[in-house]
């Protein structure tokens, strides 16, 4: 057998040593994978921000302190409307991705803005269930169950306000630089933004006023 002769790292110069013991290689990422990974982990702390204020409901729903409950405050009809609001803005957000796939920039523009007419009207009516709901004195402060509905509620209307706000960003940012791939992929975080929002007001409908007006 023959000895195979090892050099002795001292006699290995700085850029030699640096090779040996790390790769000099970058390793290749897709493009906006990261970006992706990143949005989906937001939108599942978002999701364990919702569960815990669905959970707060669920305990205090029923905390009414001799004031007035579900019955005595929702205007159901108001509240259907309110909701096929948003779910209209879902649609029209859909029409905007397949004009984007087709490489439409003014389609993409112009779906966005009616998904944004559609989004405001959400949240024009929800103020305004807010402040019937104050001015009748159901404020957040008037029983547990008032404090979780308007914790629950609110915070959702809160996303749906920065949804909006990015949605505008969007709409500018597609005016200038195009539908180029940075703002596709920009565009399918706010589509998976926007939808998770749409899964959640149908759990606060559902769980919060059907069920509080049976």
């Amino acid at each position: 057998m023959t000895a195979t002769t090892v050099k002795p790292t001292h006699d290995l110069s700085p850029e030699q040593l640096r090779a040996a013991f790390y790769e000099l290689e970058e390793h290749h990422h897709p493009e906006g994978a990261s970006t992706m990974l990143g949005f989906w982990i937001y939108l599942m702390s978002d999701c364990l921000i919702f569960a815990m204020l669905f959970a707060a409901y669920g305990v205090l729903g029923t905390s009414l302190a001799a004031g007035p409950g579900p019955k005595d405050l929702f205007d159901l009809p108001l509240v259907a409307l309110n909701t096929a609001m948003l779910l209209f803005s879902s649609i029209t957000y859909g029409f905007a991705m397949l004009a984007m796939e087709k490489g439409s920039k003014g389609g993409t523009q112009l779906w966005l803005l009616v998904t944004a007419v559609f989004g405001a009207a959400f949240l024009g009516i929800e103020l305004y269930e807010f402040s019937h709901l104050i001015h009748e004195g159901a404020t957040p402060m008037r029983s547990g169950f008032l404090t979780a509905f308007f914790s629950l509620v609110g915070t959702h209307g809160l996303h749906v306000t920065f949804g909006l706000i990015w949605l505008f960003t969007l709409v500018v940012q597609v005016g200038t630089k195009g539908l180029i791939p940075a703002n596709k992929r920009r565009l399918m975080c706010l589509s998976l933004f926007w939808h998770f929002l749409d899964v959640i007001w149908i759990g606060v409908f559902t769980f919060v006023y059907l069920m509080g007006m049976l």
